[in-house]
């Protein structure tokens, strides 16, 4: 994707395949209410002109979010295994007794995969709260973990996922590993949108630090 246009034009798309608002925000790798703005904003759902050009923010003048386009890595099972090893590395200095590591579905699912056979684990994945969303209080709304692979069962764990873009749904997930009776030691990422060190304590490690460089107006 080259510009708003075309997040706007992918948007369309996701809704028009019965997405919620919160699983687009997943796939484009926005904010939720980035996902709001360009579903507005799109065919399915036109806005005035004078507001055509508005961006998601307090302001409305200029974005205060940043998409991240990683599909030239996930399209390549090769180029996904080498970035999977050089995330499994950065959490490897937690030890050799952690057995799990849990993928945050959607995109973060494979890549656990992979970084669960490179640190030879169990592999768990959670379903956050944001795929049901679609306006209103997130809070109101519960995750999953999937009972197609491996249970919590008091143990520690690693957490996997592509993006980190306001932190919710890795502190979501912290929270639902810990309500669980599980532990966990740390957390990975592709692209850090936050520049975070840590979440609820658990240190987050990302491969890319996203930094937005800039004065809105």
């Amino acid at each position: 994707m080259k510009n708003v246009d075309d997040l706007i034009e992918s948007a369309a798309e996701l809704a028009a395949r019965g997405l919620s608002k919160g699983e687009i925000a997943d796939e484009l790798n926005v904010s939720r209410e980035t996902a709001s703005w360009l579903v507005e904003r799109s065919s399915t759902s036109p806005q005035p002109a004078d507001q055509s050009t508005q961006r998601p923010n307090n302001g409305g003048s200029s974005p205060q979010d940043i998409h991240v386009d990683w599909s030239a890595i996930g399209r390549d099972s090769k180029r996904m295994g080498a970035i999977a090893e050089a995330m499994a590395d950065m959490l490897a200095k937690h030890g050799e007794d952690v057995d799990l590591t849990i993928g945050i579905e959607k995109a973060g699912g494979p890549i656990a995969t992979l970084v669960a056979r490179e640190l030879e684990t169990d592999l768990g994945t959670y379903t956050p709260a944001k795929h049901q969303w679609e306006e209103g209080d997130i809070d109101e709304l519960g995750g999953t973990f999937s009972r197609n692979f491996a249970g919590i069962r008091d143990r520690e764990c690693y957490i996997v996922d592509d993006t980190v873009t306001s932190g919710t749904t890795m502190r979501e997930t912290i929270e639902a590993i810990r309500a669980e009776g599980g532990k966990p030691l740390a957390c990975v990422v592709l692209a850090d949108k936050q520049g975070l060190e840590e979440l609820e304590g658990v240190p987050v490690y990302s491969l890319l630090q996203v930094i937005s460089v800039g004065k809105d107006e």
